[in-house]
């Protein structure tokens, strides 16, 4: 659980901790990007995202999470969409989260773009696969839960609230979910319950963390956070 002036939760598979690394070779898969602690988060984001262009993309989009609020902009095609739709309505927030993604489980789609939001309280954006989610999909669905897209990666925004009904709290939530899922992942989430956090977790795919003056940002890529921290922890 590392903690710098504003708070960010960092899991691992197993472990909780952060340790210095360089980056590996670990195979290349959508981009992550996320931020706390700064006043223009979704500009800060949208820049961020152009700087993982190089990784290919169907889709994108930010959320951000203002006065309790989470407030979402998706876009299918060029990131140059999902700027057109940023300067039409900014996004207000000092906390959210970005994706770039090509499209795996769902075809190309703004419902299948990241990020997924569940019940208005959780968002989350993934890479990877979650192999175990059409029997995780069909005990949500089966307590409740109405999914708004075809993809895997939105049991994990599903997951999360059911824990958070169950009382737990970040932490103890993430390493429910972790137990629970299979593949490997690297994944962001940010909640209203816990409007000053990020939850951060990864399993075989490349996740980072920048350390910045007041703010920290997570990135698929060091090279998403070059122009905001030189401060970077990758994640074992």
């Amino acid at each position: 659980h590392f903690v710098a002036k504003t708070f960010i939760t960092v899991i691992e598979t197993g472990v909780v901790s952060l340790l210095y690394r360089p980056p590996g070779k670990e195979k290349r898969m959508c981009g992550i990007v996320g931020a706390v602690g700064h006043d223009r988060c979704g500009s800060i984001l949208l820049d961020a995202l152009k700087r993982l262009e190089y990784r290919g993309y169907d889709s994108s989009g930010i959320v951000t999470l203002h006065e309790g609020q989470i407030d979402l902009r998706r876009a299918v095609g060029k990131l140059v969409n999902l700027e057109a739709a940023l300067a039409d309505q900014a996004l207000p927030g000092s906390i959210g989260i970005g994706h770039t993604r090509w499209a795996t489980h769902g075809g190309v789609s703004e419902d299948n773009a990241h990020p997924h939001v569940a019940s208005d309280r959780v968002s989350i954006v993934h890479n990877g696969i979650i192999e175990n989610h059409r029997k995780i999909r069909a005990r949500l669905e089966s307590a409740g839960h109405k999914f708004a897209s075809d993809t895997d990666s939105e049991v994990l925004a599903h997951l999360f609230v059911e824990a958070f009904d169950a009382g737990l709290d970040a932490v103890a939530a993430t390493r429910k979910i972790l137990a629970e899922i299979e593949g490997a992942y690297a994944f962001a989430a940010m909640a209203t319950d816990y409007p000053e956090q990020l939850i951060v977790a990864r399993n075989a795919s490349p996740l980072a963390v920048g350390i910045g003056e007041g703010a920290c940002y997570i990135g698929s890529d060091a090279i998403a956070l070059a122009h905001l921290t030189r401060k970077v922890i990758y994640l074992k």
